[in-house]
C-alpha cells in the first residue's frame, strides 16, 4: 500500500471499529424478553424469527403456527415461512441463554458484513487494494443505516446477502460454491426464488437447480419431522395456511399498510398513489421478473456483466416483499459500478445509496418536513427508481467501460 492508502486503511479501521462497537451494543443492552416488553425493537427479529421459534421447535412444537408462538413465547411477530433448515442452521444460538445467544449472533452478523465487504473488494481488486477496499466498505456498512439495522434488529439478512452476492460472483468460475451460496439465499424464499429464476435465465442453470435442490434437501428432514409431529400433511398444510393468513393481516406485511417499510414495486405504488388493486403483487412479480430476465440476458450477451449483476439484485428486491435492509445483497455489484463511467448507471448507484444514508438524523428531518409516511416511503421509491434507471439504460445498445481510478 502507498502511504495515502495506509492512512485511508487506518481511518477506515478506526471508524469501522467505533461504529461496530455502537452497532453491537444493543445485543448486551436489550432487556430479557417478557410479555410486558414485547414492543421492544432491539433484537426483535432475533427474538421472534430465530431464538424463540427454534426453542419451540426444540421443545417439540411447530414454530410456523402463529397460535402456538403467541401463546407460549413473548414474541411480537409470527414466524414467517423461512426455509425449515433455518431451524437447524441457527440452532446453536438458541441453545445458549438469551443474552449470550444475542451477543454471539450479533458478532457473527458483524463478521458476515465484513465478509460481504471482502466479497465487494475481491470484485474490484483490479482497481483498488483488497485490504483497503475491504476496510472502507466494511466501515461504511456498519456506519450506514442498512448495516446498523441488521445488528439493532437482529436480522439474518447478512447471511442471505452474502449467499446471494456470492452466487452471482461465483456462478461461472466456481459453480459448486455458487450453488451452496444460492442455497443460503433460499433461507428466505423471497430472495431465493427470484434469484434462482434470474440465474437460470442468465445461463447458470446448474447453479440455479443445484442450489434450489440443496435448500430443499436441507429442509426436508425438518418438514418431515413437523409433519409427523402434527399428525400428517393435512394439519401441517393448515398451519402453513394460518401462517399466510396472519402475514397478510399484519401492518408490517400488507401492501396497503400505512406503516410497513417495504421497498417492492407493489408497496411503493400504493404509498405513492394510494392504489392497491387485487392481485397487484403477483402482477408485479411476473412483470419485474420477465422484464429483468430479458434485459440481463441481453447485458450478458453484450459483455456488461456488472450492470447485469446490479439489475439482478434490484429485480430480486423490487419484485416481491422486501424491506430496506434487503438491499445488502447488492453491495458487491454497487461497489463494482462505482468505476463505471455512464450517467444512468451512476444515477442508479446514487439512488440505491439512499437506504444506506437514511440515518436517524435524516429520518427525523424527513418526518419533520413531510411526515412519518414519507419517511417509510423514501427508501422504497429510491430503490424502485434505481431499478427503473437500469431498465432504461439497459434497453440501449451502448458500450460502457469501467475506468481505473487514478
Amino acid at each position: 500500500m502507498t502511504p495515502r492508502q495506509r492512512v485511508v486503511f487506518a481511518v477506515a479501521v478506526l471508524v469501522g471499529g467505533v461504529s461496530a462497537w455502537h452497532a453491537l451494543a444493543p445485543s448486551w443492552q436489550v432487556p430479557l424478553p417478557t410479555w410486558a416488553n414485547r414492543p421492544e425493537e432491539r433484537l426483535q427479529d432475533f427474538r421472534d424469527a430465530l431464538y424463540f421459534p427454534i426453542r419451540e421447535f426444540l421443545a417439540g412444537g411447530n414454530p410456523y403456527d402463529p397460535a402456538a408462538m403467541f401463546t407460549r413465547w413473548p414474541v411480537r411477530q409470527d414466524f414467517n415461512l423461512y426455509q425449515p433448515y433455518h431451524l437447524l442452521l441457527h440452532a446453536p444460538f438458541a441453545l445458549l441463554g438469551y443474552r449470550a445467544g444475542a451477543i454471539a449472533f450479533s458478532v457473527c452478523s458483524l463478521l458476515l458484513l465484513v465478509a460481504l465487504a471482502a466479497l465487494a473488494a475481491h470484485a474490484v481488486r483490479r482497481f483498488a487494494p483488497f485490504a483497503v477496499t475491504t476496510a472502507v466498505v466494511a466501515a461504511l456498512l456498519v456506519t450506514s443505516q442498512v448495516g446498523k439495522a441488521q445488528l439493532y434488529v437482529g436480522q439474518v439478512n447478512p447471511l442471505i446477502a452474502l449467499g446471494a452476492a456470492g452466487a452471482l460472483l461465483a456462478r461461472r468460475d466456481r459453480p459448486g460454491w455458487a450453488a451452496v451460496a444460492l442455497a443460503l439465499a433460499w433461507l428466505k424464499p423471497q430472495y431465493g426464488f427470484p434469484l434462482a429464476v434470474l440465474l437460470f435465465a442468465r445461463g447458470s442453470r446448474r447453479v440455479a437447480l443445484t442450489g434450489t435442490a440443496i435448500a430443499a434437501a436441507a429442509s426436508l428432514p425438518v418438514v418431515a419431522l413437523l409433519v409427523v409431529r402434527g399428525g400428517g400433511f393435512g394439519p401441517f398444510l393448515d398451519v402453513v395456511a394460518a401462517n399466510l393468513t396472519h402475514a397478510r393481516a399484519t401492518d408490517y406485511g400488507a401492501v396497503d399498510s400505512p406503516t410497513a417499510q417495504r421497498i417492492d414495486v407493489a408497496a411503493v405504488l400504493f404509498r405513492v398513489t394510494g392504489w392497491a388493486p387485487s392481485g397487484i403483487e403477483l402482477v408485479v412479480l411476473a412483470v419485474v421478473l420477465a422484464t429483468s430476465v430479458w434485459l440481463v440476458r441481453r447485458l450478458d450477451r453484450d459483455g456488461e456483466t456488472p450492470v447485469a449483476d446490479l439489475l439482478t439484485c434490484l429485480a430480486v428486491v423490487v419484485c416481491v416483499v422486501h424491506q430496506p435492509g434487503d438491499v445488502l445483497l447488492a453491495v458487491p455489484a454497487l461497489v463494482t459500478l462505482c468505476w463505471w463511467r455512464e450517467r444512468l448507471v451512476a444515477a442508479a448507484v446514487v439512488a440505491l445509496a439512499v437506504p444506506f444514508a437514511h440515518l436517524y438524523t435524516v429520518d427525523s428531518a424527513v418526518v419533520s418536513a413531510f411526515g412519518p409516511r414519507a419517511a417509510v416511503t423514501v427508501d422504497g421509491v429510491a430503490v424502485v427508481v434505481a431499478w427503473c434507471l437500469l431498465v432504461l439504460r439497459s434497453t440501449r445498445i451502448r458500450a460502457a467501460r469501467p475506468v481505473v481510478a487514478g
